[in-house]
């Protein structure tokens, strides 16, 4: 059974503008949250998710964001690809369809990315760095406050498309891989992936200051330099390569810790691909994107930051088995990733994370 922090009071919700480009305009509030008592420790479950335009690309998608987080068992989810269709609000829509469901979450309105928790928000802070991400404020008890972000990040420039015979802007075919190291990173570079990772870093700086523990959850649309490694060259038609992505060496020397790899460091048992997922229920062409290779990243990420109070207890990847390789679904039974498959329809193109964490409060 879970172990939460019992909250003393509610919390007042206010709306933090620092980095914002975009305003807010509410807070969903559901009254009837009541957290189990441990006043020494919090096991937070966290599900990271790329949700596909809202659940639009299928039949049932949107009634299946909310059943794949029911059965998660999630504490606080980061999502990916909102979009507030036809002037509608996801956060009301899916607080709703929990609600009905038998779960009870606290939102916000915003673009792109969206938090829910089953927390209490102390504050919130939306539309940062042009909508790349947005963060919430945890406050279980005097001596804890997180800080949880949701990210999304640009996916054109996508440059480990390139040493896989792809261009990462075009999405044409190349004439051959491009190998060279400091093609794919001019490429990777070029993107504004890095620019937003940046502008997180420096607010989760302020955070850090202000005593907060750091949990960031979203999909990057670039893979880790612990991924593309001498182990793995040869495997994943990475083409020899070894590559030093720019945004997970960055988070690393920041003192984040990459929760997947700090559970299993091996990319070559547990690679992880949370891309491409092969959704049976959606149309082939919609999960393709270079039918002749083998597509197959880890790009969808939840990490922390390097704090005495937080403690990777354990972490799986969700979704379907299948992944997309050479433009049909392919079952890898050579590896060894933990897997939570989908009770029923699963929502989305990628796959997603389910991390578990122990947090104290010294």
């Amino acid at each position: 059974m879970q172990r939460r922090f019992l909250f003393v009071a509610l919390f007042i919700m206010a709306v933090f503008v620092g980095n914002c480009k975009s305003a807010v305009s509410e807070i969903i509030s559901p009254k009837t949250i009541s957290p189990s008592v441990d006043t020494d420790s919090l096991q937070l479950k966290v599900l990271q998710l790329n949700v596909w335009q809202e659940g639009t690309m299928l039949n049932g998608g949107f009634d299946a964001i909310a059943d794949v987080i029911i059965q998660s068992k999630a504490d606080v989810v980061t999502l990916s690809e909102v979009r507030n269709y036809n002037g509608t609000k996801f956060n009301e829509r899916i607080i709703s369809a929990l609600k009905v469901k038998g779960a009870n979450f606290y939102s916000f309105y915003d673009n792109n990315v969206s938090i829910l928790s089953k927390f209490q928000i102390a504050s919130f802070t939306a539309g940062m760095y042009s909508g790349n991400f947005d963060k919430i404020i945890l406050q279980p008890s005097k001596e804890v406050r997180i800080a949880v972000y949701s990210v999304h990040i640009d996916y054109t420039h996508y440059a480990c498309y390139l040493p896989r015979g792809y261009d990462g802007v075009t999405w044409k075919k190349l004439p051959a891989p491009i190998t060279d190291v400091n093609a794919i990173l001019q490429q990777n570079i070029d993107s504004k992936r890095d620019e937003a990772i940046n502008a997180f870093v420096a607010d989760a700086a302020e955070e850090q200051k202000k005593g907060s523990i750091i949990i960031m959850g979203g999909d990057f649309n670039e893979p880790s330099h612990l991924d593309w490694t001498e182990a793995t060259k040869n495997l994943f038609d990475h083409n020899g390569t070894v590559v030093p992505w720019h945004n997970s060496i960055t988070l690393q020397n920041k003192g984040y810790k990459d929760a997947y790899r700090v559970k299993y460091p091996d990319p070559v048992k547990y690679p992880g691909f949370t891309w491409a997922a092969f959704n049976a229920n959606a149309e082939l062409s919609k999960l393709v994107w270079a039918p002749d290779a083998d597509e197959r990243d880890r790009i969808d990420f939840i990490y922390y930051n390097d704090d005495k109070r937080i403690t990777l207890q354990n972490i799986i990847v969700v979704g379907p088995s299948a992944c997309i390789v050479r433009g049909s679904g392919f079952e890898d039974r050579t590896l060894s990733d933990p897997l939570l498959k989908p009770n029923g329809i699963w929502p989305s193109d990628h796959k997603g994370l389910l991390a578990t964490f122990k947090i104290t409060k010294k």
